[in-house]
């Protein structure tokens, strides 16, 4: 088949405006599948995706049309992850297309992340065709969605197709302009061969299996393959097109999309984003864009129960096989003992992740308060990265501590501007700009420190806007910030699970609540607790627990008042040698309350 037949294109679309809704009635219509195979989100394949209504790995899958006019097509849906996690893998399956439809909800109108992934469509000069739908939803603004899209990509309201992807109004018609409006794949005059990575699965039997499209040459078995960023060279074994299941064919030409098995032994080589060459006639560069993914966001993870450290151990090895942005490596900590210290790309990621490792492997999970990855100068000159309290070195050798920072975009009905530019300056937002949407909407630009948004900066932005805002950032650069570690002292004892790098400014609130948190949660001993919170040798905050009381003065039914004294002061020395070699029990409760402690409640006002 030539490329004049074959057509490459993506759907794009915030969450929850039917993307993946659009991607079943487009099976449908194409026979793809049988209606036994057909079934709601047919193209998420995990149970997490299904329940979160998200798409998490990207999914693609070959769809043959007969045209009206009797020409035969081949399609290809690459799938797209619906989060701003996983922004890199949207642009590394847009790059494998031409085109894409870029879907927007009828009652919800155009979002932040509709913005952003419409804008890495265009840096890849992807032809967009502009969908509206659910557009027979009773409260649907079809009219004022229209004049948003006119706005936002200046194209005509002709080019605009009005859908309802789920009673299935209007769907031939973007069949039919998936091939009248997205150009074919270039043809190229035998160069060498040169395929791009776009997403890759582990296969227990096969190792790992990277999808591709082929932008130059030919693949086919028992050819000699190497990968451009890390120069490994793999043998072919087979290839093949992807529908709902794989499908072997000979070889894989230009222009076309589909799998490749070579006994890659993990997906980290075959990272996506990489160009696959001939390793016995190699392309002269590859393809552009590639890049490692690299972890925002770290926490620590610990079994609830020290016996499951080494399935913790075998379940991270086995997840990091499917999952290559997954960082980790051993870490011990006094109260919660032997654990694991990772990496996410961001905090869906790390939800994802936890949750799957709990799901498919039967773990129970304790997950210490993310952070990000500090950059920290010394007085000797030399620059590292720290992403862990404990690795922080002592203030008096830091020169400077550099932040990162992103750049955030949220769009919002106009009359909750107030509300959002409140929260944005409340998490140290410097704002930069506004623009109007349409006359009821607008979209901010604020740049935001990494590390305030990494907690429940989205839940607030939910609930200030009464749900109608929507979020979007992408990291930008590494900035100077007045950074401290904040740590817990028990009885003067550090607690290392609970110290954290916080910004000076909130350093004496966050302590204060802590402190009150925990002595609501540690149990009373026989002697005084006294609960710290510290900055270097400051301490800034402090609660205590009272001792429990025992009447040693019960059995004493009369005689001289120094009877009573004798045993009280004995009781009192008992209790101050008790404090000096007693050891404070941190329930486990008490970090699960604490780490899952709600910013909201530990901002003033």
């Amino acid at each position: 088949m030539t490329t004049q037949h074959i057509r490459n294109f993506s759907i794009i679309a915030h969450i929850d405006h039917g993307k993946s809704t659009l991607a079943d009635r487009l099976l449908e219509l194409t026979h793809t599948l049988s209606p036994q195979q057909m079934r709601a989100q047919v193209l998420d394949s995990m149970d997490l995706e299904r329940e979160r209504g998200i798409t998490i790995k990207a999914h693609a899958i070959r769809m043959e049309y007969t045209a009206p006019d009797e020409r035969h097509y081949v399609l290809n849906l690459i799938d797209t992850p619906g989060h701003v996690d996983f922004s890199y893998e949207v642009s590394r399956s847009l790059a494998a297309c031409e085109g894409a439809l870029l879907v927007v909800d009828a009652v919800q109108g155009i979002e932040a992340q509709t913005i952003s992934n419409l804008f890495l469509a265009l840096e890849n000069d992807l032809t967009i065709i502009p969908l509206i739908n659910k557009i027979d939803l009773p409260n649907a603004q079809t009219d004022v969605v229209v004049r948003q899209i006119v706005e936002l990509l200046g194209v005509s309201e002709d080019e605009i197709l009005k859908i309802s992807a789920k009673a299935g109004i209007g769907v031939d018609g973007v069949l039919q302009a998936v091939i009248d409006r997205i150009p074919p794949p270039p043809m190229s005059d035998d160069a060498p061969l040169r395929a791009l990575i776009f997403d890759s699965i582990y296969d227990q039997y096969r190792g790992a299996v990277p999808y591709v499209r082929v932008v130059d040459g030919v693949i086919k078995p028992g050819m000699s393959i190497k990968m451009c960023s890390n120069g490994k060279i793999f043998e072919v074994q087979e290839v093949g097109i992807l529908r709902l299941n794989k499908s072997i064919v000979p070889e894989l030409t230009e222009g076309e999309v589909g799998y490749v098995v070579g006994n890659i032994r993990n997906v980290a080589e075959a990272s996506v984003g990489d160009t696959i060459t001939d390793a016995a006639r190699p392309c002269a560069a590859p393809l552009p864009g590639y890049r490692e993914a690299k972890p925002m966001v770290f926490s620590g993870l610990y079994p609830t129960s020290s016996e499951d450290y080494e399935g913790l151990k075998e379940a991270l090895e086995k997840y990091r096989l499917n999952d290559a942005a997954l960082v980790y490596e051993p870490e011990t900590s006094i109260a919660l003992g032997f654990g694991f210290r990772c990496g996410f790309l961001g905090l869906l990621h790390m939800e994802i992740v936890q949750e799957r490792l709990e799901r498919e492997y039967g773990l129970s999970i304790l997950a210490t308060l993310p952070s990000v990855e500090y950059r920290v100068t010394t007085t000797a000159g030399a620059t590292f990265m720290v992403d862990n309290p404990a690795d922080m070195p002592d203030a008096s050798v830091i020169t400077t501590m550099e932040e990162p920072y992103v750049r955030a975009q949220m769009v919002v009905p106009s009359e909750f501007i107030g509300n959002l530019m409140k929260l944005a300056k409340d998490r140290r937002g410097v704002y930069k700009s506004m623009e109007y949407l349409d006359s009821t909407r607008v979209a901010l630009h604020y740049e935001l420190p990494l590390a305030e948004i990494v907690f429940d900066f989205y839940d607030r932005l939910k609930s200030t806007s009464r749900g109608y805002a929507s979020f979007d950032y992408e990291f930008f650069d590494y900035r100077p910030s007045e950074l401290v570690r904040l740590n817990i002292l028990l009885n003067g004892e550090m607690v290392d699970a609970l110290s954290m790098i916080i910004h000076r400014e909130k350093a004496y609130e966050w302590g204060r609540e802590l402190c009150q948190r925990l002595r609501k949660i540690i149990p009373r001993q026989l002697f005084e607790i006294a609960i710290q919170a510290a900055i270097g040798g400051k301490i800034i905050a402090r609660e205590t627990i009272s001792p429990l009381r025992k009447n040693v003065t019960a059995k004493c039914y009369g005689g001289d008042i120094t009877r009573k004294r004798k045993l009280l002061e004995k009781q009192r020395e008992g209790k101050r040698r008790m404090k000096q070699v007693g050891n404070v029990e941190v329930p486990q409760e008490a970090f699960l309350a604490v780490l899952n402690i709600r910013e909201e409640e530990m901002t003033p006002g």
